[in-house]
């Protein structure tokens, strides 16, 4: 569905249109919010309607009044064509694959890309014939060179999964259009607020909706977005995968969609100050963070995004498993646990050297942690690591 919000009203703050993009109260008998349409069937009213499929929706997994609000404010807020959402972030990525590659095709995935989507490349799309190559995030317009004559698409993520990476997006798109080569990104780190995708010349943007777009830890949710000419393809892959979400999933991403801008300004806030407490602790070698000046990518994020979250990772000084398992076990605020982008505070060891092809991580041989900053006071999540550092090095 198309959701230009200039087809509507003149141009409106962020903010604003985080608050009333997607909402109809006038259709909705005043209510502020579109409430949890639950339906498969839906009834024509009379055959040439039926064979024509002339209706706003004709069956529940294409789509309902719930679906609907927030495809078109995920749509505006990205400024895409056509919004669709799916069960989870992994759904979104694996369905968004399967609609643009075929088998005899050529595929280039960044080397730093969310696992569970290498294992979808190296065990589905590989087994139905489609050739898979990862390259370098840091590789730029130097990205031709890997190109054949049968590459069909680049994936990218920027920043890279764990270890923050941050790619050349528009030197990517550059290369991909003249090659008419589909260009996707998964834009969940950053969301619709930090990267806008297709102004840097994405064709197809990927969000785990779980995360921020949620922000409560309690749905699973993705969401992919198309630019006019992906699009159609797009939707003919969703429709065909039957990969929609759930009406309760979705009305609780609408819900936290809403405050999605105020906590992301708190997470954002909190992970600097955070990074920056981080950098000087002596147990830490390098905090990889892309809004830190000291970062590699800095530069590039300074010019493309417009904002950071609350992710990111540390890298420790030389330390055995027996004494992080200490620090970590220990911690009363920052939970162990897969995802992030929720209001809790995560902390999740990770070593990402086994399952990296064609790069090697910078800091290889220590032991990394990531972190997600959640909404909690910022000294008491500084103290509750003091108290894990002090138990890292042994000094309780």
């Amino acid at each position: 569905m198309s959701s230009n919000p200039d087809d509507k009203h003149p141009k409106r703050d962020r903010a604003t249109e985080i608050v009333h993009a997607g909402r109809e109260p006038a259709a909705q008998f005043g209510f502020v919010n579109t409430p949890v349409y639950r339906g498969s069937t839906v009834l024509f009213k009379d055959m040439a309607s039926l064979e024509a499929g002339r209706a706003p929706f004709t069956y529940g997994r294409k789509g309902n009044p719930t679906m609907r609000s927030l495809e078109e404010a995920l749509c505006g807020l990205e400024g895409g064509h056509r919004c669709f959402v799916t069960a989870s972030g992994l759904s979104a990525v694996t369905t968004a694959l399967l609609a643009f590659a075929r088998a005899g095709d050529h595929i280039l995935v960044v080397d730093t890309c969310y696992r569970p989507t290498r294992q979808f490349c190296d065990e589905v799309l590989m087994g139905m014939g489609i050739e898979v190559g990862y390259y370098d995030p840091n590789i730029g317009a130097g990205i031709q060179a890997l190109l054949k004559p049968n590459t069909r698409l680049i994936y990218t993520e920027s920043p890279g999964s764990q270890t923050f990476e941050v790619q050349d997006i528009p030197a990517i798109a550059m290369v991909a259009r003249a090659r008419d080569i589909w260009l996707l990104m998964d834009n969940t780190w950053a969301t619709p607020c930090f990267f806008k995708p297709f102004q840097h010349g994405v064709d197809v943007s990927i969000h785990a909706g779980t995360k921020y777009i949620v922000g409560h830890a309690d749905a699973m949710l993705g969401v992919m977005t198309a630019n006019e000419r992906a699009a159609g393809l797009l939707q003919k892959g969703h429709w065909a995968l039957g990969s929609s979400a759930g009406s309760e999933e979705v009305f609780l991403g609408l819900r936290g969609l809403r405050t999605l801008e105020v906590r992301l300004l708190r997470h954002q806030a909190s992970a600097i100050e955070m990074a920056i407490w981080l950098k000087a602790r002596p147990e830490v070698e390098d905090v990889l963070h892309p809004a830190l000046p000291t970062f590699p990518g800095h530069d590039l994020w300074r010019r493309d995004f417009t904002g950071s979250s609350g992710l990111f990772s540390i890298v420790l000084k030389q330390t055995r498993r027996e004494r992080l398992a200490a620090m970590l076990d220990g911690l009363r605020l920052f939970g162990m646990g897969y995802s992030w982008g929720g209001f809790e505070s995560l902390a999740v060891p990770f070593d990402p050297a086994h399952y990296r092809t064609a790069t090697r991580p910078r800091h290889e041989g220590r032991w990394c942690i990531r972190l997600h900053i959640g909404l909690e006071a910022v000294a008491d999540l500084k103290a509750d690591l003091e108290a894990g550092f002090q138990r890292l090095t042994g000094g309780s």
